[in-house]
């Protein structure tokens, strides 16, 4: 059996925002993940890809707490937060959008991302309908992450009434809606027109200058001339991680992945 091509870069450093070491997850007998560690840096656009089955959305699923890892930890900030609870990671500053749009569908795309922007940062124990006026900063804050996703002018449509690119933006909107530090992006342009595609990725590339953004796309034109960094997943473990110039030439990145044409999902 061939063995893979050591990663081209995994430490962590003093701009490390979030790292993962020895991170595995296993369901039964199943190892969907083994033994990555990969740091992310601070301001920085990274995608995460691989072929069907590689263990990209396991290793989302463990970076938001959305699951448990059963080995490994992970590092916010050098603080391990392995095996908290996914609302504590989002209020440390981990957010995540994913492949299905999961929004309110009768709220507004206001309402929507103030009822994020209270869930992360008012106290459970307020009234989450209680009357906007006494939520001035929290209104002002939702209308601020609509804003960046430009969707201000559409803040009372119901989130029905918005077209499928405008409803993915109004998902990162709510993901924002938590100052994150680290946002995830779960196939961001899944069921997007080319137009609303372009429009997607100008948006992301905007966002990534204020923050450290980790990306799973399956578009391979526009990971390579979006990302700065790229991760290659392969069986569940780290099999490259560079540039995209390094990942282009890559022997076993083109092997097992950018060679064989397949579309990344998993």
């Amino acid at each position: 059996m061939r063995q893979p091509v050591p990663p081209l870069e995994s430490s962590a450093s003093a701009d490390t925002v979030l790292a993962a070491e020895g991170l595995g997850k296993r369901y039964g007998g199943f190892v969907a993940l083994a033994d990555v560690s990969v740091a992310f840096t601070r301001g920085r656009l990274t995608a995460i890809i691989g072929p069907n089955g590689a263990g990209k959305s396991t290793f989302f699923a463990l970076l938001s707490g959305a699951a448990t890892p059963s080995s490994g930890r992970i590092r916010l900030e050098g603080a391990d937060i392995a095996g908290q609870a996914q609302f504590r990671f989002a209020r440390m500053g981990i957010a995540r959008s994913y492949q299905i749009t999961s929004l309110f569908p009768e709220l507004t795309a206001h309402e929507n991302v103030r009822v994020a922007c209270q869930a992360v940062h008012a106290p459970a124990r307020r009234d989450l309908w209680r009357g906007r006026s006494h939520y001035r900063a929290l209104v002002e804050e939702a209308d601020a992450a609509l804003a960046q996703v430009g969707l201000l002018a559409r803040r009372s449509r119901p989130a029905s009434r918005l077209a499928h690119g405008e409803q993915r933006a109004l998902e990162i909107a709510v993901a924002l809606a938590g100052r994150p530090k680290l946002l995830l992006l779960d196939e961001p342009t899944a069921g997007m027109s080319p137009e609303e595609t372009k429009e997607m990725m100008d948006l992301i590339a905007r966002l990534a200058t204020e923050r450290t953004v980790l990306l799973v796309e399956h578009k391979m034109k526009l990971v390579m001339g979006l990302a700065e960094r790229i991760v290659v997943l392969h069986q569940g473990r780290l099999l490259a991680s560079g540039s995209p110039d390094d990942i282009r030439v890559h022997p076993e990145v083109r092997r097992v992945y950018l060679g064989e044409g397949r579309s990344g999902r998993g």
